[in-house]
């Protein structure tokens, strides 16, 4: 099959959970025989490589405005892909679904990956949400299959819209320490820390991960890695922090060095509340950390008793934390069976079988919704 990925930044993967997506299932689909092609928004790459492990890479502008990014490339990405020929195109972000009708009037067989609920971020305005709103409702109007990538998404679309989606959730690969002394640059030693890696916005809950241990009488650290792409008063609160044990390191993308920082921490923070399974609790749980996550559905979904939950609130946090601290034998234990649900569950080469079932049934027309 010719496969076209569109929707996400691009690949290599530095970003976040779709741009490790595609990358995954690009590569893995090379090795299977296909042919794929992935639409990239060129400022984010200065070396722009014609090839990537056997993946083409396509190069785009996109109009570097928070709204109008994504939707900006992706509607030039489609209409540079039109003479292509491709079998299935798979476009990620539902807030895509509006531009899916040029490729529907073009006759082309289309897959859309929804996501989360976009809808419900504060870095969106009114106007926004308000898009989002009415592009997950168009989504779900149009002739073409919905990827949702978690149970509770997908209940949520069957109970509110009627429309069955497919169930594809992301991926992990176990993963162990081979490079510790890479935490040095970090001022960190194994099991020294606990440790967040997360964009700074409020649904994801770093602000509160830093009060929480603010509050705390300990000699281990704190190592929030991430940030924001744009200017946030809520991302100055965090960086405002005087706490000498709060190490931040700001985006990381070197796969080692998360690796590293991933597999060596005391305990790992999850505090996304909005969306379907995310990659980063995944990843988190593939290197066996024992986690400490948002009390919501899309959370105990996948990590179920393999972790613990806090509420939204300081002091709850902080307990949990507390406990961490006090039960170091237990914490082990629970990140043992965090491994193990990532390799009975989410390996990637179940989820890329997933995938290429999906994609050759569209391709020859058996499932077009």
């Amino acid at each position: 099959m010719k496969i076209a990925i569109l929707g996400t930044r691009g690949i290599p993967a530095r970003y976040g959970g779709f741009e490790t997506c595609a990358e995954e299932l690009a590569v893995r689909l090379i090795k299977r025989g296909h042919n794929v092609s992935v639409y990239c928004r060129s400022h984010f790459f200065g070396q722009k490589l014609k090839k990537y492990m056997g993946v083409e890479l396509i190069f785009l502008p996109a109009i570097k405005i928070k709204f109008l990014e994504t939707l900006s490339h992706t509607l030039f990405s489609i209409f540079h892909s039109l003479n292509k020929r491709f079998d299935v195109y798979l476009v990620f972000n539902y807030g895509n679904s509006p531009l899916l009708l040029f490729l529907l009037l073009a006759g082309k067989r289309v897959i859309l990956h929804t996501d989360g609920l976009e809808w419900k971020r504060s870095k969106w305005s009114w106007f926004g949400r308000l898009y989002y709103q009415f592009a997950e409702w168009l989504g779900t109007k149009l002739p073409i299959p919905l990827i949702s990538d978690s149970r509770e998404i997908e209940r949520y679309y069957l109970e509110k819209y009627k429309r069955v989606t497919h169930w594809i959730p992301y991926g992990a690969t176990p993963s162990q320490s081979e490079n510790p002394e890479l935490l040095q640059r970090f001022g960190v030693r194994p099991r020294d820390y606990f440790l967040q890696v997360t964009r700074f916005e409020p649904e994801n809950n770093p602000l509160l991960t830093v009060q929480a241990f603010e509050g705390l009488k300990i000699n281990k650290k704190l190592v929030l890695v991430g940030g924001v792409t744009y200017k946030s008063s809520y991302s100055e609160k965090i960086k405002q922090t005087t706490d000498p044990r709060i190490v931040l390191p700001g985006f990381i993308y070197e796969k080692g060095i998360l690796r590293e920082l991933l597999t060596n921490c005391y305990s790992y923070i999850h505090g996304n509340e909005v969306g379907g399974t995310n990659p980063a609790l995944l990843e988190a749980m593939a290197a066996g950390c024992f986690i400490i996550a948002r009390d919501v559905p899309f959370n105990r979904e996948v990590l179920k008793e393999a972790g613990i939950y806090f509420q939204k609130d300081v002091q709850d946090l902080r307990e949990k934390m507390i406990w961490a601290l006090e039960n170091p034998d237990e914490i082990r234990k629970r990140g043992r069976a965090a491994q193990d649900i990532i390799r009975a569950k989410y390996t990637w080469e179940n989820i890329i079988d997933k995938y290429e079932l999906l994609f050759k049934a569209v391709a020859s027309g058996l499932i077009k919704k």
